[in-house]
């Protein structure tokens, strides 16, 4: 390991005092005022580190599975110079940690980065592997401009990464200089180590062509009621680099400057949250840098909505998936994003009580983390809630299956393969209304009801679910 070099960057504020001399109606000013700037020094890292805390790694929380110890720096392999940065990947086993990543801060109160237009830096690895996420802006604050460029492919060869920024004159006062994450997912769990060398900020001048996008390029059209709230998503900067290659970064949403074509119908906030305040429809727009991003989010709001009927079984009779009434059995992902899938799903907020609203549904499901025993329960409640005529909504309650996994793959449209699974069509909605549901957990899955491991959903195309849980009498 090598010694460090801290460099202390001393910023000097220079002021001078303006003295107004006041005669009769008439002023004369010698103001002369110079406000503080900072550091625009695009070096992070050359042979040590540049202007970053003492410790200049700070790892992400070990409570959350991240490893500290993998992070060093290596005297006997450089792209340019005596020494690069080293990380060593752990095992998911490792008792230190199965991930590792951590930021780079800024030793003082920032950096100036506006007049360059990418992070750069040069890799390779000891294998051919991906690191999962790189980029800057990460700072544990508020992380206004964090971007991040994902699975960024290793070789054994030094080979140069360039990540741009999506909007460099946002960055007048930058403090995250560097992020990463990388675990064994490309690796069949092996450990690994990567080198990193000249990692730095740079004016390019050959990063082109941007193209912004909302929700990930598409134009989504999404029911909503008074009082709901809802996120802006898929946020991404396209820029295409000299190499040919059109690289694509996720962007904060500070980057983008959103609109509302009607704010008396949704108004959107600089973060891109999105609260419904009337009846009618609004388009949801952007732009990054003054470009018209893709995509687009069309809220039409038919009013307040009424809330489902709450729920009154004891809480020791029910395992719960979503409901306010009750505690998760398990996490769940409610967006798993199945190939072929069309669907949108979000969780709205109505009015303090959270709702799935699902628009544009083929099949989606509900994954749960952890599988859900209900040996001892008999049905599944769901309440639905649909806005036109003629809707249906399949639903399918499946286990692990005997391979212990479940199958997602699908075979027309629907997911199939070894596990268990019970199906049962969702009809009779009155439009405008909850409607309450009561699936009894009988076919096959009667008998091995011990390990449930989704809610594969059908149909629709539009609809709300409320209080999903499994329970006995």
């Amino acid at each position: 390991m090598k010694n460090i070099r801290n460099i202390h960057l001393r910023f000097i504020v220079l002021f001078s005092l303006g003295i107004a001399v006041f005669t009769s109606c008439e002023r004369d000013f010698s103001d002369d005022v110079q406000f503080a700037t900072f550091s625009s020094n695009g070096d992070i890292f050359t042979d040590a580190p540049v202007g970053l805390t003492d410790e200049f790694f700070d790892s992400f929380d070990p409570n959350e599975g991240a490893n500290p110890e993998g992070f060093g720096t290596d005297d006997n392999v450089a792209f340019e110079g005596s020494s690069s940065i080293r990380i060593d990947v752990p095992a998911p086993d490792d008792p230190d940690g199965g991930f590792i990543g951590g930021i780079f801060l800024d030793r003082g109160a920032g950096r100036d980065l506006t007049g360059f237009d990418a992070l750069t830096f040069y890799v390779k690895g000891s294998t051919t592997a991906t690191i999962g996420e790189v980029g800057f802006g990460t700072d544990f604050g508020q992380n206004k401009f964090a971007v991040t460029a994902q699975n960024i492919r290793l070789s054994t060869d030094w080979r140069k990464v360039i990540i741009p920024i999506p909007d460099p004159s946002k960055l007048v006062q930058e403090r995250g200089m560097f992020f990463f994450s990388a675990g064994t997912q490309t690796t069949n769990g092996f450990g690994f180590t990567f080198w990193i060398d000249e990692l730095r900020f740079e004016k390019l001048g050959t990063v082109a062509q941007p193209s912004p996008a909302i929700l990930n390029g598409m134009d989504v059209v999404q029911q909503a009621f008074t009082g709901s709230n809802l996120i802006v998503n898929g946020l991404t900067q396209t820029f295409n680099l000299d190499t040919g290659v059109n690289q694509t970064v996720i962007a904060a949403p500070s980057y983008f400057n959103f609109s509302s074509s009607d704010i008396e119908v949704a108004r959107v906030s600089e973060l891109g949250e999105v609260s419904v305040v009337g009846e009618g429809t609004a388009e949801i727009t952007a732009l990054l840098g003054g470009v018209l991003a893709d995509g687009s989010l069309e809220v039409t709001s038919a009013g307040s909505l009424a809330f489902a009927p709450p729920p009154a079984r004891p809480a020791a009779n029910v395992k719960s998936i979503f409901s306010e009434a009750y505690t998760p059995d398990t996490n769940s992902n409610f967006a798993p994003g199945f190939g072929g899938s069309t669907t949108e799903t979000s969780i709205t907020n109505n009015n303090g009580d959270f709702v799935l609203a699902y628009t544009n549904n083929n099949f989606t499901g509900i994954v749960f983390e952890n599988t859900v025993d209900a040996s001892g329960l008999t049905f599944l409640h769901v309440d639905v809630y649909v806005q036109s005529a003629g809707v249906e909504v399949g639903i399918q309650i499946r286990d692990i299956g005997g391979n212990q996994e479940l199958e997602t793959n699908t075979d027309n449209g629907l997911p199939q393969g070894d596990d268990v699974d019970f199906r049962f069509d969702l009809t009779g909605f009155t439009v405008g209304q909850w409607t309450s549901f009561e699936v009894p957990l009988g076919g096959d899955l009667a008998t091995q009801k011990n390990n449930l491991g989704a809610l594969i959903l059908t149909g629709g195309p539009n609809f709300l679910f409320d209080n999903i849980y499994f329970y006995t009498e």
